[in-house]
């Protein structure tokens, strides 16, 4: 008895020996992991130092040259034309902070006069009274400084961060959830200025200011002069200074924090939603311990996120079939693969024709019958054969088809197109 080639057997799976290791696959990304955690540790202790010594980043372009600083710690070990990508890709959201800096001047001149009184009303119809005066009443003490001083502070300062952050991790793990991530917040981001400029509105902290509600005092940066922050605590004063006085309707800082926790909900499992939940809900007391928003801000601000997230959920729908229709409409039949019956495959979608005519469907109508599968899967039109499938049927499967006799084995092989008949037809 013939013995089969090694090559053959190997491939059957001899099991007269173990099996020959693997090639470790070297990581896509190039950098290790000792690498890694040096690089990240580096990043650490430049920003921590930058944070003591100068101040907190709060300037928006300021926080993604950091971001950029984080993205090469992690992946060190790629080429450096690698880390140019992050500067292609955030060009244009660096254009649009630089932009959202500038709304300053547009929104708030010296002769602006702020909308207050309504905010107001509807604070103390929903709560009897002015919930940050209320709060204020009960947990400020201007002689002492409270464990949740210290916390509002983190959470106030995190705004000018969490977005940001986020964006970069995702840009680093996933493309098209960052993508996704980044058209929210900056049509959330778009929505909020435009109504700064078209209808500003001042903050409680403004309002006690002028004599309309009773004393309030601005808490954001105290607790970080309780555990020594003093620089981080007068950048943060300072970059209040120059923040817009009117932009509290709607409260972008309530927005942007539930707007990372809203994104995350429909990507994890729920047993984290209470916990990113917490999120908005610590930015929701501290804005208003603060004296930085009303409750009606935060109230607008969650309906602009809900709105935002819905126009650019629709928007990319729809894009994805016009992509569907244009891909349908433009690819080429191959004639070979025609399908006499009823369909025609062309590329990897299968367009349904004319079962009479042979000519194809319009694309418009047949777009709705495709279900879109991953990329690079072959997708066929529902209730729509291929022809390899057909061949493969038995006979009764076929229309008007008999199955075949018991015992019965059939001898006939393929014809080539056109080739004579040759001879009498078998007789029984």
């Amino acid at each position: 008895m013939t013995q089969p080639p090694i090559s053959a057997r190997a491939d059957a799976g001899d099991s007269a020996g173990p099996p020959a290791p693997r090639p470790e696959t070297p990581k896509p990304d190039g950098t290790s992991r000792r690498r890694r955690i040096i690089g990240l540790t580096v990043v650490g202790l430049l920003f921590v130092g930058w944070c003591v010594t100068v101040g907190l980043p709060t300037d928006p372009v300021l926080a993604s040259i950091w971001l950029w600083v984080l993205t090469i710690g992690w992946n060190n070990g790629r080429h450096w034309t690698h880390h140019l990508r992050f500067l292609r890709d955030w060009l244009p959201v660096l254009v649009f902070l630089v932009l959202y800096s500038y709304s300053r001047g547009w929104a708030y001149t010296s002769t602006t006069v702020p909308h207050v009184y309504e905010m107001l009303t509807i604070d103390r119809a929903l709560f009897g009274v002015i919930p940050t005066v209320w709060l204020q009443q009960h947990l400020y003490d201007p002689n002492h400084i409270y464990p949740w001083d210290v916390g509002v502070s983190f959470v106030y300062f995190s705004h000018f961060l969490t977005v940001y952050i986020v964006a970069a991790v995702l840009w680093l793990r996933n493309r098209a959830a960052w993508g996704a991530f980044m058209r929210r917040w900056m049509l959330l981001t778009f929505a909020g200025v435009s109504t700064y400029i078209l209808w500003p509105a001042a903050p409680p902290w403004w309002a006690a200011k002028y004599g309309l509600i009773e004393p309030v005092a601005r808490l954001s940066s105290r607790g970080f002069n309780a555990i020594g922050l003093h620089g981080a605590g007068n950048m943060l004063n300072h970059a209040q200074l120059g923040a817009n006085p009117v932009a509290a309707m709607p409260s972008l800082h309530f927005a942007f924090s539930l707007c990372v926790a809203g994104f995350f909900m429909t990507r994890l499992r729920k047993r984290w939603i209470p916990l990113l939940a917490l999120y908005p809900l610590a930015m929701a007391f501290t804005l208003s311990y603060c004296g930085e928003h009303h409750v009606t801000d935060m109230i607008v601000g969650a309906l602009y996120v809900l709105a935002s997230f819905v126009l650019v959920s629709v928007g990319e729908r729809l894009w994805r079939r016009r992509r569907a229709r244009r891909a349908a409409a433009t690819a080429p039949i191959d004639a070979a693969r025609l399908d006499p019956a009823g369909g025609a495959s062309v590329g990897s979608v299968d367009v349904p024709t004319d079962g009479a005519s042979g000519a194809a469907v319009d694309p418009d109508q047949a777009i709705e019958a495709i279900d879109v599968g991953p990329v690079g899967s072959r997708v066929e039109p529902i209730g729509v054969g291929s022809a390899e499938r057909r061949d493969g049927e038995t006979a009764a499967q076929r229309p008007g088809g008999t199955e075949p006799a018991a015992g019965a084995t059939s001898t006939a092989e393929p014809e080539a197109a056109g080739a004579p008949v040759s001879g009498p037809p078998a007789r029984g």
